[in-house]
C-alpha cells in the first residue's frame, strides 16, 4: 500500500535492472541516447492514464475503455480544429472537460445503478470507439501548426515534453494517495467498501471521480499522441488500456482492491516501456510480443494472489458493496 521502495518495489526493480543489462548486450542500440528518449517518450503516452487506473484498481474497480477515450478525444480535437476551425487551445480544453465529463458519467452509472465497472466501461469502449470512426468518416485530420507538434515532439533541457508531464503526473498523484483524505478513501473503499461507507466515506462520489480522471487523463494523452502523430486519428489507442492495466498489475496493484502505489506504477511502466523496446531492437515477432505482455500479466496476478495480505475479498468491479 505505501509509496516508499519496499520488498515488493526492490524486487521489480532489480527486474528492470537485470532487464536493462540483458538489453544493453543483446541490442546494440538500446543505451542509444536517441533510442533512451525514445523509450521515455513512448512509456509517458501510457504512464499518464497508469497513475489514475492505479487509483481506479486500488478501490476494487477497472476502466477498460481508456484506449477508445485516446481515440475518440484525438478524434473529437481534430474536428474541432481541422472542420469547426476553433482555435486549438480551446479545443483542447473542450476535449479534456468532456472527457471528465464522460468518466464522470461512466462512473456515476457505476455508483449509483451498481453495476459492474467492467460492463460499464466495456459499454463504453464500444461507444466510443464506434463515435471516434463516425465522426472523422475513419479518416485521419491532419493538424500541422508547429507549436502544437512541440507537445508531442518537442523536449524541455533535452527531456521529451511527455516524459515532463508524466514525471509531474507522478508527483501529484502520488501526494493524493500519500497525503490527502481523498487517497486514504480510496484505499479504505478497495480494502471495504461497506466499513468504507458505515464510517462516513463518500463511496459514490469518490468512485465518480476516479472514473473522472481517467477520463481526463486518456484527453490528456491522447492530445499529447495527437501532437506527435500530427494528426487526429480515430484508430489510435488500439490496446492501450491492456498496456495500462498491466503496468499497473506489474508495479504490485492488487486486483482485489486495497493495495498498490504510485511508485510500484512508475516502475511497472519502465519495465513494460523497456521490455517493448527490447523486443522490437531484437526484432520479436510482433505476436510473439502479446505472447510475454500476456504472460507477464498472469505471473504478476498469480503472485499478487498468494500474497497472504491479498486474500480474494470480491471479485474487482463486480458491482457489489
Amino acid at each position: 500500500m505505501t509509496g516508499r521502495v519496499g520488498g515488493d518495489h526492490l524486487g521489480l526493480l532489480g527486474a528492470l535492472v537485470a532487464l536493462v543489462v540483458v538489453l544493453s548486450f543483446a541490442a546494440p542500440n538500446f543505451l542509444s541516447g536517441s533510442n533512451l528518449l525514445d523509450v521515455a517518450r513512448q512509456l509517458s503516452f501510457t504512464g499518464i492514464i497508469a497513475f489514475g487506473m492505479t487509483l481506479v484498481i486500488v478501490a476494487a474497480e477497472i476502466d477498460i475503455s481508456v484506449g477508445s477515450a485516446i481515440a475518440f478525444n484525438s478524434s473529437l480535437f481534430g474536428v474541432l480544429v481541422v472542420h469547426q476551425h476553433w482555435p486549438m487551445w480551446l479545443a483542447a480544453v473542450t476535449v479534456c472537460v468532456l472527457g471528465a465529463l464522460i468518466g464522470a458519467g461512466a462512473g456515476l452509472v457505476r455508483a449509483v445503478l451498481n453495476m459492474p465497472s467492467f460492463i460499464v466501461t466495456l459499454a463504453l469502449f464500444s461507444a466510443l470507439s464506434g463515435l471516434a470512426l463516425l465522426i472523422t468518416d475513419a479518416v485521419p485530420l491532419p493538424i500541422t501548426d508547429p507549436g502544437f507538434a512541440t507537445w508531442g515532439n518537442g523536449s524541455v533541457l533535452g527531456v521529451p515534453v511527455p516524459a515532463v508531464i508524466f514525471l509531474a503526473l507522478f508527483l501529484i498523484f502520488w501526494l493524493i494517495a500519500k497525503r490527502t483524505t481523498f487517497g486514504r478513501s480510496v484505499y479504505a473503499i478497495g480494502s471495504n467498501a461497506e466499513a468504507a461507507r458505515l464510517s462516513g466515506i463518500p463511496v459514490r462520489a469518490v468512485r465518480t471521480t476516479l472514473f473522472a480522471t481517467t477520463g481526463l487523463l486518456a484527453a490528456v494523452s491522447g492530445l499529447l499522441q495527437t501532437s506527435q502523430l500530427g494528426a487526429g486519428n480515430p484508430t489510435i489507442g488500439t490496446g492501450v488500456e491492456f498496456e495500462v492495466i498491466t503496468a499497473v498489475i506489474v508495479g504490485g496493484a492488487n486486483l482485489y482492491g486495497g493495495r498498490g502505489s504510485m511508485v510500484g506504477t512508475l516502475l511497472g511502466v519502465v519495465f513494460i516501456g523497456v521490455l517493448n523496446n527490447g523486443m522490437v531492437l531484437l526484432g520479436v515477432n510482433s505476436y510473439a510480443q502479446n505472447v510475454a505482455n500476456g504472460a507477464i500479466v498472469l505471473l504478476a496476478v498469480l503472485v499478487s494472489a498468494i500474497k497472504p495480505s491479498s486474500r480474494p475479498r470480491r471479485l474487482i468491479g463486480t458491482g457489489r458493496n
